[in-house]
Order: structure tokens, then C-alpha cells, then sequence
């Protein structure tokens, strides 16, 4: 199988063979960010976001790869750091969703119902961004409390 063959993505919402999990469609491009087809992992079971009343250094909205690589490497941030040490399919380059991945992931993938994930995306220094899948509902909650971890890749788009 070639190269190209291997990132032609099946429907959305199927197994993408090989790429570690559920096709969840095309994250726009945004900023200066291009396009990237998303895949999101199984869920790994539920865990705290990270300390409370402490300014993390997730900010972005958008870019949930570069908000996960910043909470691990400040080390205590266990939702962070499970979807990073996720591998599936031979790939070890998974990273928590930032808010718009999930919400682009909803979008595309609707009645899934996943239930609360947690976003990589920091809210306070209290809270970090959620996403109610099934219904779409977004929030955020105390970065205290355990909610699912479902890990997400990027492939570019072809």
C-alpha cells in the first residue's frame, strides 16, 4: 500500500485502519494553522485535569498539541499527560483535544455520546473548557473533578 492510499480517510465516524482510532473529520484551518484530518482515540478512563487555582500553561483554544506538550512538561496535569502516553495502532502522538477539536469532533461525529471530555484548554486558574458529546453542550468545570480523557491525533491533510 502506498503512502497516499494509507491517509485516504474512511467515512467519518469509522475506524480509520492504522491511524489509532475513529475518524472525526477535517479541523479548519485556523490562525496559522492549516487544515489536518482528526482521529480520536478510545477513551482512557477518567482523570483530573490538573492543580486548582493555579494558572496552567494551556491557553490556546485552537491547538491542543501544543497546550498538551506545555502541561506535560510542567508535569502535573494527569488528563495531559494520559493522552500523551496514549499509543494505538503504532502511533505515540497523541495529545488532549483543545476546546475547538472537540467541538469540531462534535460536530462531525453528532450523536456519539462520549459523554464530559476534557479539553486541553485552560478556562481559570480553576477550570478548564469541557464538552458534553452526544449533545454539543460546552463549559468548563473544576480542573479538580475526574471527567474522560479521549486522546486525539492530526494527519495532515493530502
Amino acid at each position: 500500500m502506498n503512502a497516499r492510499a494509507q491517509l485516504t480517510p474512511p467515512a467519518i465516524g469509522q475506524v480509520w485502519p492504522g491511524q489509532g482510532g475513529i475518524y472525526a473529520g477535517i479541523a479548519p484551518a485556523r490562525n496559522d494553522q492549516e487544515a489536518y484530518h482528526l482521529v480520536i482515540g478510545a477513551e482512557l478512563g477518567r482523570f483530573e485535569w490538573g492543580p486548582y487555582e493555579v494558572d496552567a500553561p494551556a491557553k490556546s483554544l485552537i491547538d491542543g498539541l501544543s497546550n498538551t506538550k506545555a502541561l506535560v512538561e510542567a508535569g502535573e496535569y494527569p488528563a495531559a499527560n494520559a493522552a500523551a502516553a496514549h499509543q494505538a495502532d503504532g502511533h505515540s502522538d497523541f495529545y488532549l483535544p483543545a476546546a475547538a477539536e472537540l467541538y469540531e469532533a462534535w460536530l462531525n461525529l453528532g450523536s456519539n455520546d462520549f459523554g464530559w471530555c476534557w479539553s486541553s484548554s485552560q478556562r481559570s486558574a480553576n477550570g478548564a473548557f469541557v464538552l458534553l458529546f452526544g449533545v454539543g453542550l460546552q463549559s468548563s468545570n473544576g480542573k479538580h473533578d475526574e471527567l474522560r480523557v479521549r486522546p486525539v491525533r492530526r494527519l495532515p491533510i493530502q
